[in-house]
């Protein structure tokens, strides 16, 4: 009866282990998906950059002008609401 029980745990354990290389291989083959995923995101992104930044050069050459007053006008509010915060946390 003893080598029945040894080979029955011998076949358990050969089938867990099957599992756990089934297991193993399906995160590995996820986790490159998932690597793969993150590559194309991170290129597209920078595309998306450049294409912004190309934009933005090309505005800034046609309409100087505006350009340089919305700057302006976005330092203005951008330095108001910090006042406004400094003030509120002082109170």
């Amino acid at each position: 009866m003893a080598p029945s029980v040894l080979v029955q745990m011998g076949e358990q354990i050969d089938e867990t282990a099957r599992k756990a290389s089934r297991a193993a291989s399906a995160v590995a083959d996820a986790l490159e998906d998932g690597v793969g995923a993150a590559r194309r995101a991170a290129k597209h992104g920078a595309h998306v950059a450049t294409e912004f930044l190309d934009d933005t050069k090309k505005r800034v050459r046609r309409h100087p002008i505006e350009t340089v007053v919305a700057t302006f006008a976005a330092g203005i509010a951008a330095g108001a609401a910090i006042g406004l915060m400094i003030r509120r946390r002082q109170l």
